[in-house]
């Protein structure tokens, strides 16, 4: 119990850390523990998974907050899509085969990795051309289908948040890993909700991890603040990368 407890820590430390900067800590922390705890339901292990997640995000998000000017109406929106769409992706997870979805997911991370690689001002700078009821609109939508996503799946989401934020609302790196840690935040939350109703959560893993969680997000989100958005869009090209190894795998060695 120990050494399991050790090992998911010192994970969670490192997802804290990149989850803070661009997303995608559940790379590391979603299979870990499919590694490390192989007797529990899958289902359980998502839901532990969520405590800590929520511990660094909402750190990163309170530090981003300090730093960057927030559109409160704009979020507040895109956060009630996505805590609704994470209660029902979580809700989904035992009726829906998510291996079905992956082969898509793999193909959007695969042009996004591209995209954002030839394109060298991609996420640099903002550009906000939309009306107040675009950005609503468009952000009611991405709120809900990644919401979705986080809670039926869940690694990546971060990630996923902020080439939204950058693709269909025109802010830069810094703004979209900050709005995008507010909307993870909600989706953690509503998934939190779900799985602790129906004792999917172990909180003697879920606790320590947490504290390691945020200490990773502490150092990010430093990091991030301190070198801005070219070095979140490296960061992000490398978390996509990473993020495109771990469903080709599940996709062509695990199907």
């Amino acid at each position: 119990m120990t050494i399991e407890i050790v090992l998911l820590c010192i994970v969670s430390f490192f997802a804290g850390f990149i989850d803070s900067i661009v997303g995608g800590g559940g790379l590391l922390q979603t299979p870990a523990m499919l590694i490390i705890l192989p007797q529990y339901p899958i289902a359980t292990l998502f839901g532990t998974t969520k405590i800590p997640s929520i511990s660094g995000t909402s750190f990163a998000a309170f530090r981003y907050s300090q730093h960057v000017r927030i559109n409160v109406r704009l979020l507040a929106f895109i956060i009630t899509a996505a805590f609704c769409g994470a209660i029902l992706g979580a809700y989904c997870i035992s009726i829906i085969d998510s291996s079905a979805i992956k082969p898509v997911i793999l193909a959007l991370l695969v042009a996004t990795g591209i995209y954002t690689y030839s394109k060298k001002n991609f996420g640099l700078h903002e550009e906000k051309n939309h009306s107040a009821l675009r950005q609503v609109i468009t952000g009611l939508i991405f709120g809900f289908v990644i919401g979705f996503y986080d809670g039926l799946i869940g690694p990546g989401t971060g990630t996923f948040l902020i080439l939204a934020f950058i693709s269909f609302l025109g802010y830069d790196f810094l703004h979209s890993s900050a709005y995008a840690k507010y909307v993870n935040v909600a989706t953690n939350l509503a998934a939190i909700i779900y799985f602790a109703g129906t004792n999917h959560i172990l909180y003697q893993f879920a606790i320590p991890m947490a504290i390691f969680n945020l200490a990773g997000s502490f150092l990010g989100t430093r990091l991030a603040l301190l070198r801005g958005n070219r070095f979140i869009r490296i960061f992000f090209l490398v978390v996509v990368f990473g993020t495109i190894l771990r469903f080709a795998y599940d996709v062509f060695f695990k199907g």
